[in-house]
């Protein structure tokens, strides 16, 4: 297994009040536990299982996934520019690993 890279699109800067487009994307295999491998082993899971966007360390986009999500799970959702900051974005797979990236945002 790979290890998994997450990746971010946000602009660098908005009008106070503009709503912008936020796109992530974590390359990851997403393996469900459900798989066999040739020696007839049950193939752990192991998945990202939680996704967080904080905006200045508040919570403004969160999801849980499950088995069903498909390999490298791509999010995009609309904020709102109040002020500037940082975003942050976190992954969470199973076992206790994470992924994160962070980006400095201005609002002008």
């Amino acid at each position: 297994m790979t290890t998994p890279t997450p990746r971010v699109i946000v602009p660098s800067a908005a009008a106070k009040g503009e709503i912008f487009q936020v796109k992530t994307i974590i390359s990851h295999e997403m393996e469900t536990g459900l798989r066999h491998d040739d020696q007839g082993n049950v193939i752990p899971r192991k998945i990202i299982n939680k996704f967080v966007c904080r905006y200045n360390e508040t919570v403004v986009f969160s999801v849980d996934l499950h088995e069903a999500i498909s390999a490298n799970p791509f999010f995009e959702f609309s904020l709102r520019a109040t002020e500037s900051g940082r975003l942050d974005f976190v992954w969470e797979e199973d076992g206790g690993a994470v992924y994160m990236l962070s980006h400095q945002f201005t609002v002008g």
